[in-house]
């Protein structure tokens, strides 16, 4: 594995896209949760995504679990 595909990996993060689909709304949707309280534009927060943020969470962790052991493995 070389720098740069090392560093790809390590910087990619869990999108606002990536949010909307485990919640099965629209990125607007997730927006606009994510607005001030209060705001013109707030709207309360999907249901369940307590859960889906737990699932991305743990999704992601294992993503790195399994780059960090890929990675161990080339300095061997």
């Amino acid at each position: 594995m070389n720098f740069r595909k090392a560093t790809d990996e390590l910087t990619t993060s869990i999108t606002l896209e990536d949010l909307a689909t485990a919640l099965g709304v629209s990125v607007q949707a997730v927006r606009q949760a994510r607005a001030q309280e209060g705001s013109a534009g707030f709207r309360r927060p999907p249901q369940g995504w307590e859960r889906a943020v737990v699932k991305l969470v743990e999704a992601r962790a294992h993503h790195y679990q399994r780059f960090a052991a890929k990675l161990r493995s080339s300095l061997e």
